[in-house]
C-alpha cells in the first residue's frame, strides 16, 4: 500500500493519495476541518499525520475502528523508534483521536476516557444547595508522552546587531524588525497586506492563529524602512501582500514560509555568532525584552496573540544571563548581612 500527502494542484489544500480505501475517509476528514475554518498550514500538518497513521495501521494489520489503549502505546513506541519528538507524537495522538471520532462517532478508548463522576456530583453549573461556586467539568484522561520543557534563550544585543548588519534589503530589514519589535510569527508576516498598515494612526493589524485579529503600535523605526521598501524595491504587482519575492521567476509573488526560512538560514551559515538566530528566536527575544521592561502579562499576552497566559509565560522565561545578573546583585547584599563585625 502506498499513501502519501500532496498539495492539490492550483490550491493551498493538501489531500491524501494512495490505494488505501481509508484515503477517501481521511480526505473527507480534512475537508470537514477546512469548512470549520482551520488554516491551510494546520490542514497540511493533519494530512501528514494521517499518512503516518494509515501506514502504521497497514504495517500492524489493525483496523482503525478496533484500536484501543494498548495499540496507542504500540504506536508511541513505533514513533519513538523513528526518532519523533514528544511534541510531535502528542500532536499525532490528538489527530488520531479526532479522526477516530470522525469515522466511528465515539472517542478512542484511552485517548479521551472520561472519569466516572462521584455519587454527589450534580453536573455543570452552580451548586444546587449553596449556590456559591462553579462546579467544573471533570478533566479527561488523555494518553500523552511527557515532553521536556525546554528553555529558549533569547538573542543578546550583540547577536541582534550582528544579524541586522547582514541585511542588505529594506524588505529583509522590515521583516526582522517586525519580529523583533512586534513579536510577529512568520506566518503573520507573510499574511500582512498593505491595508493592514495604518501610517496615520501608527497601527498594524495582524491576522494571528485561527484568523484572530489584533492591533499593535507601528514602531517608528519601521515607518521609514517600509516607505523605502515600497519606493525602491517592491515590484509592481496585483498582490496585496506587503512582502513579495524581489527577483527570479516568482518576482512579485507573495513570499512563502520557505522564503523566510531561507532568508534566516543563509545568514546563520555565514556567522557562527548568530547560529541560533531563527524567526522564532526573534519573536522570543521580543517577549523577553517586553518582560524585562515591566510589561504586564495580560498586555504581553495580547501583543503576542496568545489565547492563554500560560503560553506567554513559556515565551518570557528569564534567560540565564538575567538570572545571573539578579543573583549577583542580591548575593552581595546577603554576604554583607552575614559578615562578621
Amino acid at each position: 500500500m502506498t499513501v502519501y500527502a500532496n498539495r492539490v494542484p492550483g490550491t493551498a489544500a493538501f489531500r491524501l493519495y494512495g490505494t488505501d480505501d481509508a484515503c477517501a475517509q481521511a480526505n473527507s476528514f480534512l475537508e470537514t476541518w477546512e469548512a470549520k475554518g482551520l488554516s491551510a498550514h494546520t490542514i497540511r500538518a493533519y494530512a501528514f499525520d494521517l499518512v503516518l497513521l494509515l501506514r502504521w495501521l497497514n504495517e500492524s494489520g489493525k483496523p482503525l475502528a478496533q484500536l484501543d489503549t494498548l495499540d496507542l502505546v504500540d504506536f508511541i513506541e513505533s514513533a519513538r523508534g523513528s526518532g519523533a519528538q514528544p511534541t510531535s507524537i502528542n500532536r499525532r495522538l490528538t489527530v488520531f483521536g479526532l479522526f477516530y471520532r470522525f469515522i466511528t462517532g465515539s472517542d478512542l478508548d484511552g485517548h479521551n476516557a472520561r472519569v466516572a463522576p462521584a455519587g454527589h456530583y450534580k453536573g455543570r453549573g452552580r451548586d444546587r444547595d449553596l449556590g456559591l461556586h462553579q462546579l467544573h467539568r471533570r478533566p479527561h484522561k488523555k494518553l500523552r508522552v511527557k515532553a521536556p520543557r525546554k528553555l529558549v534563550e533569547p538573542l543578546d544585543p550583540r547577536q541582534v546587531v550582528l544579524f541586522m548588519q547582514t541585511l542588505r534589503r529594506y524588505r529583509d530589514l522590515a521583516i526582522v524588525t517586525l519580529m523583533l519589535f512586534c513579536g510577529l510569527r512568520t506566518k503573520e508576516v507573510i499574511a500582512m497586506e498593505r491595508s493592514d498598515v495604518n501610517l496615520l494612526d501608527g497601527q498594524l493589524r495582524i491576522r494571528g492563529k485561527g484568523n484572530v485579529e489584533r492591533s499593535l503600535p507601528l514602531p517608528r523605526n519601521l515607518v521609514g524602512v517600509l516607505a523605502d521598501y515600497h519606493r525602491l524595491e517592491r515590484p509592481k504587482t496585483d498582490f496585496e501582500h506587503i512582502f513579495v519575492v524581489l527577483q527570479g521567476p516568482a518576482r512579485g509573488q507573495p513570499m512563502t514560509l520557505s522564503g523566510i526560512r531561507s532568508l534566516f538560514r543563509s545568514r546563520r551559515t555565514r556567522s557562527p555568532d548568530v547560529a541560533n538566530a531563527n524567526p522564532h528566536r526573534f519573536r522570543h527575544t521580543f517577549g523577553a525584552d517586553m518582560a524585562r521592561a515591566g510589561v504586564q502579562l495580560p498586555v504581553l499576552q495580547k501583543m503576542m496573540g496568545h489565547a492563554a497566559p500560560e503560553t506567554t509565560l513559556r515565551y518570557v522565561n528569564l534567560s540565564m544571563a538575567d538570572i545571573a545578573e539578579e543573583y549577583c546583585r542580591v548575593a552581595e547584599s546577603i554576604r554583607l548581612r552575614y559578615e562578621a563585625p
